[in-house]
């Protein structure tokens, strides 16, 4: 039996482009949610998004490839994507918005 923890990833992702008060973090959060996966999205200063994403490892990706769309007013023009071994001190139950 292959063990379920190869099965799992955790992705720190940073999204440039038009993604501030486009509903981003809205769309973001609904996708995750809908994946089973736990993190947050949260605007940044330098008008990016990063999100932080934990879940089964194909979950994650393809919440990536809809990050890479995101939502109808969105114009994202970068993805970047970091891969971690996931850990259980993430303290989120569910997916958050953070500010």
């Amino acid at each position: 039996m292959e063990d379920r923890v190869n099965d799992q990833a955790c992705a720190e992702i940073y999204v440039s482009g038009r993604v501030q008060g486009v509903y981003y973090r809205g769309f973001t959060q609904s996708v995750a949610m809908r994946l089973g996966i736990v993190g947050y999205a949260q605007n940044l200063p330098d008008g990016r998004v990063k999100v932080i994403a934990q879940g089964d490892r194909q979950n994650v990706r393809e919440l990536l490839d809809n990050l890479k769309i995101g939502p109808r007013l969105a114009d994202v023009h970068d993805v970047n994507v970091q891969w971690h071994i996931p850990v259980n001190t993430l303290n989120e139950t569910g997916f958050s918005i953070r500010r």
